[in-house]
């Protein structure tokens, strides 16, 4: 029973074999598939748009909740370009500006003040939700790092 079936299968490959090669020499060869066009993407419009909420910072005009969107610069964040520009000059040294101060880190002890920020959205088509404040000296360098998405704070 099984070598009935098993010599079958291949009969009928065999058949199906012969058959293609006459299918094609009658008709003349299958026409090749047009390449779908892509759109081009250069690196800063690679899915980003962010979400920044920035509060404490004691300038009014520096909080709020702003949305940041590259490629074309855009949004109500107030400097959209140059905090695009920071994006991808960071992307570009292999940074990851949303990366959490590393557990281990040995930072400076000083109070950099009561501003906080959270970011949240897209970022090269990677999703985004963090939390930077000013509690010690590595959170203090990682939102100065982000400067101009994250506010200029003294």
């Amino acid at each position: 029973m099984l070598r009935r079936l098993a010599l079958t299968a291949i009969a009928s490959l065999a058949a199906l074999s012969a058959a293609a090669p006459a299918a094609t020499a009658a008709t003349g060869p299958l026409p090749l598939p047009l390449p779908l066009p892509l759109p081009l993407l250069h690196a800063d419009d690679a899915g980003t748009r962010l979400t920044v909420t920035v509060s404490g910072t004691g300038d009014p005009a520096a909080e709020g909740v702003f949305e940041l969107k590259c490629g074309p610069a855009g949004g109500s964040h107030p400097a959209a370009q140059q905090a695009c520009d920071r994006l991808e000059e960071l992307a570009g040294e292999g940074a990851d500006p949303f990366a959490p101060v590393p557990g281990d880190a040995m930072c400076t002890q000083q109070f950099g003040g009561p501003a906080t920020a959270r970011v949240t959205g897209t970022w090269r088509g990677r999703g985004i939700d963090t939390v930077f404040d000013r509690t010690d000296g590595c959170a203090i360098s990682r939102w100065n790092g982000l400067r101009p998405v994250l506010p200029n704070v003294r």
